[in-house]
């Protein structure tokens, strides 16, 4: 990529590098927007995906969606700092209410919020949403792998 970073980010490759995550496990596959305290990323639901079951994605790969959405976070922080981005584990999930799954070929776009950041652990509030209605939410807690 050059010097200017032009949002959304849509290549698969590129996103798919910024996390510790590897095919057939990444759960994300756009960066549209980034901020100190604020990512958007997006996931297209295809038939391919391991959490896909009857034409409907599942519970667990959403909150892993959620999860990767967060690693997405640090991964670019340390892209931009021209690091590798360190690997990370869901330290704790405080809330997750899902209101509905998504179907197959279905576009979820995941805001996470950056509550505070400190010592390698990252405090969130996560809202998934189709076509801007919510279909989850959770706050959980992230930690970095010791380096």
């Amino acid at each position: 990529m050059n010097n200017q970073i032009v949002f959304p980010i849509t290549d698969k490759k590129f996103v798919g590098e910024l996390i510790p995550q590897k095919i057939p496990f990444v759960m994300i596959d756009k960066l549209l927007s980034f901020s100190e305290s604020e990512i958007i990323s997006g996931f297209t639901i295809v038939d391919e995906n391991i959490f896909v079951e009857n034409n409907i994605f599942q519970e667990s790969g959403l909150i892993e969606h959620m999860a990767q959405s967060v690693a997405l976070y640090t991964g670019f922080q340390y892209f931009l700092k021209k690091e590798q981005p360190p690997v990370g584990y869901i330290g704790s999930i405080k809330t997750v209410e899902i209101l509905r799954l998504p179907k197959l070929g279905e576009n979820i776009q995941t805001t996470v919020h950056i509550i505070q950041e400190f010592m390698g652990v990252t405090l969130v509030e996560i809202s998934s949403k189709i076509d801007n209605v919510e279909i989850a939410s959770s706050q959980m807690k992230t930690v970095l792998a010791s380096q």
